[in-house]
């Protein structure tokens, strides 16, 4: 028994890179154990674009068309640039640019959480736990744990955790909790993958946080299921017997390549994919700030990948946020024009707003909230170049602004990940906005 456990480990550590897409290249993906290379002084630290075979210089993932696609971006800052001499008066580029990015979201309306209920009360590992659902107006009920430290009183501040994509959508909240001893060994592998084993929602809320972490749309209680789907678009999978490995990674291979349907669906409804994450999300941070344990005035979100993307839409368009973490999710626009938009799933993508806002804008929109960003030197999601434009562009954002305290950016060895060094990392910013 154990050996067929260690080699459901071994397979279940190629699940897929944090933020993938249907076409990503198979050398990206990352073993049980990643390791960073070990490269001489003046190496080029980000070898993921030679090991696809291109040239960043000479080769485009659009072939000929790349350079003429990317001057389309890059012959003037975007409209609704703060870098822009125009924009003088931050009050009012906020205003404006803020309407801009909800406008080119399209969220949904979908109201609030109805039927909210603690389906399950326990402690462990110190933590007071919460297994919480609410019924939305589409899909099946969301779920979502909630962890505190065990015998507190008063208020405490508040952390919306935002799980990873990882090409496993049949996944969400327990990716970044642990609620038992017992872990499904698909999990186990990957918070080693990912998270150097730590649960880091679990860590976080025993420094003295309330934390919330629910399924994201379409993942774990939020997914797609096989009964819903015509049967000629199945592939002969059932939702029958969802907890077995093979089940799961046959789901997570059927969810991959059904992500082009479900983003061509919602812009066709007249929506698009970050819009209804965000629309989901802002339900989540509803739940949360209402509760009296919770100081609503002191509430942060942050996550690795796919939640590093959600806390960028969320620190910018919800005032509620005081502090935004920003993990291995963080480029410009022209890299994944040239390079990258290969590597990263349909989730990500806001049509027209481009022309208007650098994504790292888009994450400094409420630039008074502190964020932080934090960059994997040797991710192979993004090209190091533009990770590193990517920052210089969020600090004159903030610089500009007078707040350039309330930014910081910073670059580890390694892969895609959101190991312990980074982890202490992102629990101090936390504490120094949330809690000083």
């Amino acid at each position: 028994m154990k050996s067929n456990r260690k080699e459901f480990l071994k397979k279940a550590g190629l699940a897929g890179i944090s933020l993938a897409g249907g076409g990503v290249l198979k050398e990206f993906l990352p073993g049980p154990k990643q390791t960073a290379p070990t490269l001489p002084a003046g190496a080029d630290l980000n070898p993921s674009i030679k090991s696809a075979g291109m040239n960043s210089e000479n080769h485009t993932i659009i072939g000929g068309y790349g350079k003429w696609a990317a001057s389309l971006i890059e012959q003037e800052l975007p409209e609704f640039s703060y870098r822009r001499n125009e924009w003088n008066d931050v009050e009012a580029w906020h205003k404006a640019a803020k309407q801009r990015l909800k406008d080119r979201l399209a969220i949904p309306d979908i109201g609030r959480a109805r039927d909210l209920t603690v389906n399950r009360q326990y402690i462990y590992d110190g933590l007071q736990v919460e297994e919480l659902s609410w019924k939305l107006p589409y899909g099946e009920p969301a779920e979502a744990i909630l962890l505190k430290p065990q015998n507190t009183s008063g208020p405490l501040p508040g952390i919306l955790g935002f799980h990873d994509h990882a090409a496993n959508k049949y996944f969400g909240k327990r990716k970044i909790t642990r609620t038992s001893d017992e872990m499904h060994p698909v999990m186990e592998s990957h918070q080693e993958n990912y998270y150097e084993g730590v649960p880091w929602a679990n860590e976080i809320a025993k420094r003295g946080y309330v934390v919330l972490v629910s399924d994201a749309f379409p993942f774990a209680s939020r997914r797609v299921l096989m009964s819903d789907i015509p049967e000629g678009m199945r592939n002969g999978l059932s939702d029958e017997d969802p907890e077995n490995p093979e089940n799961i990674e046959a789901y997570n291979n059927w969810a991959v390549n059904h992500e082009h349907i479900m983003a061509k669906s919602l812009f066709s409804a007249g929506t698009t994919w970050p819009g209804v994450f965000f629309a989901e999300d802002r339900v989540a941070l509803d739940i949360l700030c209402e509760r009296n344990d919770v100081d609503e005035t002191r509430v942060g979100c942050g996550g690795l990948s796919g939640g590093g993307m959600r806390t960028v839409f969320m620190t910018a368009l919800d005032d509620r946020i005081k502090c935004g973490v920003s993990v291995g999710f963080m480029t410009t626009w022209k890299d994944l024009v040239l390079y990258k938009a290969h590597t990263h799933t349909w989730m990500t993508y806001v049509p027209l707003l481009p022309n208007e806002l650098e994504f790292p804008e888009v994450f400094g929109l409420n630039v008074e909230t502190p964020t932080l960003v934090q960059n994997n030197i040797h991710d192979a999601l993004f090209t190091l170049s533009e990770m590193e434009r990517a920052d210089e562009i969020q600090a004159e954002v903030y610089q500009k602004a007078g707040n350039s305290d309330r930014y910081k950016g910073t670059f580890h060895p390694g892969p895609h990940k959101f190991d312990k060094p980074m982890q202490d990392e992102a629990f101090e910013w936390f504490d120094q906005w949330l809690k000083g």
